[in-house]
C-alpha cells in the first residue's frame, strides 16, 4: 500500500514540476532550426545547381557524338548556318551530303535545350565545332549559375 502511494505522490510531483517551455525556449528553438534550414537549403540549391552543370555537359558529349556520326558520313561537320538542325533534317545549303542518315541523327527528331530550358549555340566552320550553353540566365558571360559551359573549355 505505502508503494502504491509512493508512485502516485511521485506521478503528482511530476505533474506539478513540469511546466512546459518558456516563450524564449520556443524561440531559441525556432532560431537554430531556421538557421539549420538555411544552410541545408544552400546546399541543396547548390547541388541542383551542380547537376544541372553536369547534365548540359552530358547533353553536350552526346550532341558532339551526333556530330562526329555526321561527319563521318558527309565530310564535314554542319556549318554554324546549318546548325543543330543539320541533325534532325539533311541540311540543302553547303556541301552535299549523299550518305546523310535516314531519319537524322537524333532518334526523336527533337534537339534537347539546355538543363536551363535555353537553346544550346552551335558555331562550325565545318571544320571544327563548339557547343555553347549560356547558363542560367540566358546570356553571354555572367558567373556561378549564370557562367556560360563551352564544349571546347570544358576542363
Amino acid at each position: 500500500m505505502e508503494s502504491e502511494i509512493t508512485k502516485e505522490k511521485s506521478f503528482l510531483f511530476l505533474l506539478k514540476s513540469n511546466k512546459g517551455l518558456s516563450l524564449i525556449e520556443i524561440l531559441i528553438s525556432l532560431t537554430l532550426l531556421a538557421i539549420a534550414g538555411t544552410f541545408i537549403g544552400g546546399r541543396v540549391i547548390q547541388s541542383l545547381n551542380e547537376g544541372k552543370i553536369t547534365s548540359a555537359n552530358i547533353q553536350m558529349n552526346n550532341l558532339a557524338e551526333r556530330l562526329k556520326d555526321f561527319k563521318r558520313h558527309c565530310g564535314t561537320y554542319p556549318t554554324t548556318e546549318q546548325g543543330l538542325e543539320a541533325l534532325i533534317e539533311k541540311p540543302s545549303g553547303g556541301t552535299e551530303c549523299p550518305r546523310y542518315a535516314p531519319g537524322g541523327y537524333i532518334e526523336d527528331g527533337k534537339l534537347p535545350q539546355d538543363p536551363w530550358d535555353h537553346d544550346y549555340l552551335y558555331e562550325s566552320d565545318g571544320k571544327e565545332f563548339n557547343i555553347i550553353s549560356y547558363g542560367n540566365d540566358g546570356q553571354e558571360g555572367g558567373e556561378k549559375e549564370d557562367a556560360d559551359i563551352s564544349y571546347k573549355d570544358r576542363k
